[in-house]
């Protein structure tokens, strides 16, 4: 009968040409036997059921076959918080976390509306949600897969203050009486071009849903859309606030006009412009 320690110690064997096989490795582990790191460290010898060593082994069979680890595991982590996650719905990125601490900073922490546009897993809204407790907040997304996925995370994060709505951008919010009410309209839309795809590495390419990334052959599309729709829904000093893709930042910049007071772009933390928010006039 195979111990934890054996087990992991064939994970790293079997997943040895993978940059972080000792990460993964553990990961599939933990997630295969349903254990906390405190088991994996201090009872090493434990030895495992016949039924969890299948599931290991079938989960370091479709890491071998490129899926994604997140994937495989079902979650992702993301503002410290575990997001559910499925094939169909774009695998949160660690960058955009950036994205939520500048709302945060903007934030005045009362009754604010914040619209989610292309809400994916939900990490964004949750997230917010979670820091921002007063908000009310409006996700939305053309996948019912994704609305699916989202509204599960809301749930267990037990937030109940976002309303999730099926559509294709601004469209989902027809109807609502929303017009110059929001405060922050947020996205982190499809910015990868047709090219580009074609570039991406197989584990993105083969397996994350192309929708979620590919914006068309500018890879501006999506966003050109987002600049021009969302001072119809901000009130006078609302934001727009949204992530750009890699050597986006001039043209996103040259797209706002006279109707913004202000428009900003931020770096990540490899020093790339990720992220750009604009200010509506005040």
């Amino acid at each position: 009968m195979s111990t934890i320690r054996e087990l992991y110690t064939e994970a790293l064997s079997l997943l040895k040409n993978f940059p972080d096989a000792s990460v993964e490795s553990k990961v599939l582990v933990l997630k295969s036997l349903a254990i906390s790191e405190e088991v994996f460290y201090s009872y090493p010898d434990r030895h495992v059921s016949k039924s969890e060593k299948q599931r290991f082994y079938e989960s370091v069979l479709k890491r071998q076959q490129g899926i994604p680890l997140s994937y495989v595991v079902g979650e992702k982590e993301f503002w410290s918080l575990p997001f559910k996650v499925s094939p169909g719905v774009l695998i949160p990125r660690p960058e955009t976390e950036h994205l939520v601490e500048k709302v945060l900073e903007l934030s005045t922490r009362t009754e604010e509306v914040i619209i989610d546009i292309g809400t994916g897993s939900g990490n964004i809204a949750v997230s917010l949600a979670r820091e921002l407790p007063k908000a009310r907040i409006l996700a939305t997304d053309i996948s019912p897969e994704a609305l699916k996925t989202a509204r599960m995370n809301a749930s267990v994060h037990k937030v109940s203050r976002i309303t999730f709505l099926k559509g294709n951008l601004f469209s989902a919010l027809s109807g609502l009486l929303l017009e110059e009410q929001c405060d922050f309209i947020v996205s982190n839309p499809p910015y990868v071009t047709e090219c580009q795809w074609e570039t991406l590495q197989d584990e993105i390419r083969l397996h994350e849903p192309k929708k979620a990334l590919v914006s068309g052959k500018t890879g501006r599309e999506i966003i050109e859309r987002l600049a021009s729709g969302a001072p119809n829904f901000l009130k006078q000093g609302g934001y727009l606030c949204m992530e750009i893709g890699l050597g986006q930042q001039d043209d996103v910049l040259n797209l706002f006009g006279m109707e913004w007071e202000r428009v900003d772009s931020f770096k990540d933390l490899s020093g790339i412009p990720r992220l750009v928010i604009a200010q509506k006039i005040i």
